[in-house]
């Protein structure tokens, strides 16, 4: 009989200690424009999905760099890197004027870092002589996930700790 009472306190315990825990869950927000979430805490992880600025997800473990997330309502986690992500909650709102004016997402997310088209016309404008041809072709450069698994493959390569 005492086996059996402490056996039923115990679930009780654990029952009211599961919401507690999923309570204390950490909510961040996405602070890149788009944020692609991984099978793995790796780079060179499938991505299972992606994120957007300013979403909200929920942390549920860490491991070096990387953390375990998922987005609330959607029963699907992956591995995102840190610095994709921040502790203040960022809010979106498209103001008084008509939407089409608003800031696009682009724009949205280099304001958030602090950097946009002003300031990066400011930029060009007090360092005119500066070539942006080779930064804007680097930046054009798009490699896919299969590609950089067979180059790492055929260079006998093999990352560790999250590349």
């Amino acid at each position: 009989m005492f086996r059996l009472k402490t056996t039923f306190l115990i679930i009780c315990l654990i029952g009211l200690a599961g919401p507690a825990v999923a309570a204390e869950q950490q909510l961040l927000s996405v602070q890149v424009k788009a944020g692609q979430v991984r099978s793995a805490p790796s780079f060179l992880g499938k991505i299972v999905f992606s994120v957007a600025y300013g979403n909200r997800v929920a942390v549920f473990g860490e491991k070096g760099a990387w953390s375990l997330i998922g987005m609330p309502g959607r029963d699907v986690k992956g591995w995102i890197h840190a610095s994709a992500l921040t502790r203040k909650k960022i809010v979106l709102k498209a103001g008084a004027a008509d939407v089409s004016q608003a800031a696009s997402s682009d724009e949205i997310a280099l304001a958030g870092k602090g950097f946009n088209a002003q300031v990066e016309n400011e930029f060009r404008a007090k360092n005119p002589n500066i070539d942006f041809t080779w930064i804007d072709r680097m930046e054009a450069v798009r490699i896919s996930p299969e590609e950089m698994q067979r180059f790492l493959k055929e260079g006998g390569l093999a990352p560790e700790g999250g590349l």
